[in-house]
């Protein structure tokens, strides 16, 4: 289980590094319904995680390899493919970043934040964070190395949970922080908020970059 968590703990953290959801959120959070949006939304993103683990997790344990302690060619050439696809998103985050001086564009469900209610803040995390094709590659990596290590059904569902809670560390700080101390939040968030859109598509670029060549090493490794 130690092991799997140490092979998995990047990716994860992929996850909770990604710019967009964290500017939802903050957003949210300036909004006038932040105190009900705001952990909605911050549920509906944990529920994403554990349902997008829970489907490649399953999907990795019906593998011909799965489970095995020698090679695995079969789960190698997975990886490996998602490893090449998180290459090409690299690229294609890197071509979108805006150029020096221009305005970094946001997407156009964000200027409906304002008047969102905490049902649908549920569901926009929900589709962020488990139907978000830049973050099923990372949890279907992830996925592919828990479903196929040959856990325990108790062991699985901890390294489930704890692979959620680290990916929603980035929304759950946030959130926490501004109901305890609102207006002194606002400020620093709203900072953080400007940094990350402008950034978002070089944050998220170097980060496809890395994990694209940690996950085709697994794969070379699983042969």
């Amino acid at each position: 289980m130690v092991q799997v968590l140490g092979e998995t703990l990047a990716l994860v953290a992929g996850i909770a590094l990604s710019p967009v959801p964290i500017i939802a959120a903050i957003l949210m959070l300036l909004s006038p319904r932040a105190r009900s949006t705001a952990p909605g939304f911050l549920i509906g993103w944990f529920v994403g995680i554990v349902v997008a683990l829970v489907v490649f997790i399953a999907l990795a344990s019906v593998l011909p390899d799965a489970g095995e302690t020698g090679p695995q060619p079969v789960i190698g050439v997975i990886k490996i493919v998602l490893g090449l696809l998180l290459f090409v998103l690299a690229i294609r985050q890197w071509r979108s970043r805006p150029k020096k001086g221009e305005e970094a564009k946001l997407p156009g469900w964000m200027a409906s934040i304002d008047t969102m209610k905490a049902p649908r803040a549920f569901i926009l995390a929900f589709l962020l964070s488990a139907v978000n094709p830049k973050n099923l590659v990372l949890a279907a990596s992830a996925g592919i190395i828990v479903g196929s290590a040959g856990l325990s059904v108790g062991s699985i569902i901890g390294v489930v949970a704890i692979l959620a809670v680290i990916a929603s560390l980035t929304i759950a700080l946030p959130v926490i922080l501004y109901l305890v101390a609102s207006k002194r939040m606002a400020g620093p968030l709203d900072s953080l908020r400007a940094w990350l859109s402008q950034n978002n598509a070089a944050v998220m670029a170097t980060l496809f970059l890395v994990f694209a060549f940690v996950v085709i090493g697994k794969g070379l490794s699983s042969f």
